[in-house]
Order: structure tokens, then sequence, then C-alpha cells
């Protein structure tokens, strides 16, 4: 009758088995739409160019240092690589449910079992083993749901890593402009000064009006006060770096004056023509990805949590018992109960707990397509942005030489009395003005590099990430 029964059961198991596995989950991978090509035109003409090493080929170790010691302080990573831990630690656990439960035993005891019998020294070892056969996938779901986590979670460890260099980069290259900005305020403040000295001494001598010194004296003044205003700025810049990579402020100042830090010419990046191949790349979307497949495998293991469950159990156990001095040896095992267990009513909660998983698949995939499109953008306006500062590029040297050689030239006439100081405060202004403008537009341009960095994955590559998240 046993056998029979035992028959059955596994009969029963495999059915189940065979049934329930490939129908639970919904689709583990789901289409999303991205161009076929890109609408905006590709820097330098898509030439090569590694992203993993992207910021060695800027050719600035300083940078790179700032970089790596900021990743090193960065709570954000370090809270990324926790949940990389995490999920793995989870990972394990999901794994040992599909494995046998085994443990050891020993024990001893000395009694009497019986009046009028001998005392008897007890002493037994053995091994205990207990098994959910995974009958319908449950927990084969949730496997594969945590090494889907597992990924995800290195990913965004990438992710982070990227968003720490990029911070990093950005305002290091906006601290190097607003040095330059400063050179160049400080230099007009100089070209003020000395203006307002001569109108002084022209004033005073009865060549000039005194209106003309105010306003000579007044623009010393204004040039003054933006060279201040800047060096402000910079120092701005400069505890942020502090802040960001923990090197302390004397340390910092010392390495940015022996770097005598320029305007960095961003090295040029490789971009797949195909759009798909290049999200591919990006790690939010990886792990966006994964989140499908996490959801999908929720999904499962809700619906197999309906279904019964199958359990094994059994012993083996050796005993040594001595009375009077004389021992007795044995063998004990046992093979069961094999169980099957088959819910019947709980008040609809395993049927609520399907229908919020099922919802849940349905907006992570949706947030998953979103992800995507969202990429896309981002591509395309780095794009964009390389492709007007290109082409601004140009038509700002070429202003900033007019106006430089328009100051030049009114100066020259303002020294022979033949402009007037409203003339050449102008052609100040414009020379000013244009000579910012074009070290700001080489700010922009670096930044709009950067987000091109970012925005195409930082060199995200799934099984390096991987090895890299595990050292």
């Amino acid at each position: 009758m046993t056998s029979q029964f035992l028959r059955h059961t596994i009969s029963l198991a495999a059915i189940l088995a065979l049934s329930a596995c490939s129908s639970f989950m919904p689709p583990t991978q789901v289409d999303a739409v991205t161009p076929a090509q890109w609408h905006a035109p590709l820097p330098h003409h898509g030439s090569v160019g590694a992203l993993t090493d992207w910021w060695q080929q800027q050719g600035d170790p300083l940078l790179v240092e700032l970089i790596t010691a900021a990743q090193a302080v960065s709570p954000t990573i370090s809270q990324a690589l926790a949940r990389v831990e995490t999920a793995r630690a989870q990972q394990a656990a999901a794994f040992g449910a599909l494995v046998p439960n085994v443990g050891a035993q020993v024990a001893g005891s000395r009694g009497v079992a019986q009046p009028n019998l001998p005392v008897t020294n007890t002493q037994q070892a053995g091994l205990q083993a207990a098994w959910e056969i995974d009958l319908v996938g449950a927990n084969r779901a949730v496997s594969r749901a945590a090494q889907a986590n597992v990924e995800g979670s290195q990913a965004q460890w990438h992710d982070a890593r990227v968003s720490v260099a990029a911070e990093v980069a950005s305002l290091y290259w906006s601290l190097s402009t607003c040095q330059q900005q400063l050179a160049l305020a400080k230099r007009d403040a100089a070209s003020r000064q000395e203006t307002a000295r001569l109108t002084e001494i022209n004033a005073r001598a009865g060549f000039l009006a005194p209106s003309v010194a105010a306003m000579a004296r007044a623009s010393a003044a204004d040039g003054s006060s933006r060279a201040t205003q800047q060096n402000a700025l910079c120092e701005l810049d400069t505890k942020a770096l502090v802040a960001l990579t923990a090197i302390p402020e004397p340390d910092l100042k010392q390495k940015l004056a022996a770097a005598l830090v320029k305007p960095a010419q961003g090295a040029s990046i490789s971009i797949a023509s195909v759009p798909a191949q290049t999200i591919a790349q990006r790690p939010d979307v990886f792990s966006a990805e994964r989140d499908v497949m996490v959801a999908s495998a929720q999904v499962g293991n809700a619906k197999a949590q309906r279904l019964p469950r199958l359990t094994l159990a059994g012993s083996i156990a050796g005993t040594r018992m001595t009375t009077n001095g004389v021992d007795t040896d044995g063998t004990t095992w046992s093979f069961g109960p094999l169980a099957i267990n088959l819910p019947l009513f709980d008040g609809g909660q395993r049927a609520a707990a399907v229908t919020a998983s099922e919802a849940n698949y349905a907006a992570v995939v949706m947030a998953y397509r979103a992800k995507v499109r969202q990429a896309v953008r981002e591509v395309e306006e780095a794009l964009v942005n390389l492709q007007s500062t290109e082409v601004r590029t140009q038509d700002a040297k070429v202003s900033t030489q007019g106006y430089a050689e328009t100051l030049a030239a009114t100066q020259a006439r303002f020294g022979q009395g033949l402009a007037s100081l409203v003339e050449l405060e102008d052609a100040r202004r414009n020379a000013l003005a244009s000579e910012s403008a074009q070290l700001g537009l080489a700010l922009e341009r670096n930044r709009a590099w950067v987000a091109l960095y970012r925005a195409l994955g930082g060199g995200f590559e799934p099984q390096a990430s991987t090895h890299a998240a595990a050292n």
C-alpha cells in the first residue's frame, strides 16, 4: 500500500512539474521601440575611442586621480556595493531552497528506562535531511529572480561609478574654466585701473572733465568687483571638489597649482550607428531589463504558491547503548514522510498575491520601455549639444579676435585723445564678454562630452562589471 501510494505521488509530481513550469511566468524579455538610426550627427563621424579608458585619454593624470579618490569615498557607490552583496546573499538563500537541507545531531543520555532494569548509557549520532521538491517551479522562479537581481545591482554599481566620475570631471573642468575666467577678470581689472589712473591725471591737468574721471573710477571699481566675485566662485568649486574627493584643501590646491589646469579636449567616442546596440550598453537600461525578469519570476512564484507542494524528509543514525558494561550497537533510519500539501482555502490571499505580482510586472515593463526612450533622448541631446558647440566654436574664435583687435585700436585712439572713454568702455565690455563666452563655450563642450559618456553607459560590460563588483 505504501509503495503504491509512493508511485502515485511521484507520478503526480512529474505531471505537475511538466505542466506548470512552462506556463507560469510572463515573458522575461519584452520589446522596446528604438529608432533605426540616430537623427543627430555623430561626433568625429563616429571615430573609435574606448569608453572604458576614456578618462585616461584626456591626458590629465590629476583628473584620473580625483575620480579615483571620489569613487573610493562615495557613499552612493558604497551603498550600491552593499546592494550587490545583499543581492548575492539573497541569491545564496534562494539556491539553498532548491537543495536538501541536511543537519547533524549528536546526543547522549543516561537513565533507567523501566523499573528493575540497570542504568543504561545511550549515545547517538546521525544525519537528518529535509527537502521541498520543487514540483511547479516556485523555488526555481525565486532563484531566477535572485540571479537577475544580482545582475541588476551590479549594473547599478557601475552606473554609480559613472555618475561620480562624470560629476568630478564636470566640477574639475568648471574649476579650470573658472580659473581662466579669473585670470581674464584680473587682466580686465588691471586695464580698467590703469585707464582710471591716466584719466585722473588728465582730469587734474584740466584736459578731461571730472565726470570722465568719475566714470573711469567707477569702471575700475566694477572690474575689481568682478574679479573678487570670480575668485569666490573658484573657491566654491574647490571646496566642492574637496567634499567629493575627501582630499584636504591645502593638498588639493597644491595639486591643482602643479597641474596647471587647462580646458580639456574631449577624447573621441565611438558610437554604434544602431541605437538598440548603444542602448544595450547602458547599465540603467540593463538593470531595468533585469527588473522585468525579477517581476516575471515573482509572478511565477505567486502562481506556484496556489498549487500542491511536495516535501520529503529522512534520517539515519548510529546508536550505542551500554548496560552493565555491555555495549550494543545499532543503526536506525527513516525515509519520509513524503507529504503533499494542497492549498484549499486561504481567504483569497494567494489569489491577491498573484494579482499584485501581475500588476507589478506590467508597471515594471512600462518603466523599462520608458527607460529605453529616455536613454535614446539623452544620447540624441548629447549629440545635438556636441554638434552645436562644434559649430559655434569657430564663430566664437572669430568674434573674440575681432573684439580684441577693436579694443586694442580703441585704446590706442583713447591714448591719443581721439576716442572717448565711453567708446573705450564699450569696446572693453564687448571684448570681455566675447572672451568670457569663448571660455564658457569650451566648458559647455566638455560637459556635452561628459553627458555623452554617461548617455552611452560609461563603457558598461555586464561580464566585466560582474568581475569588478566581485572584487
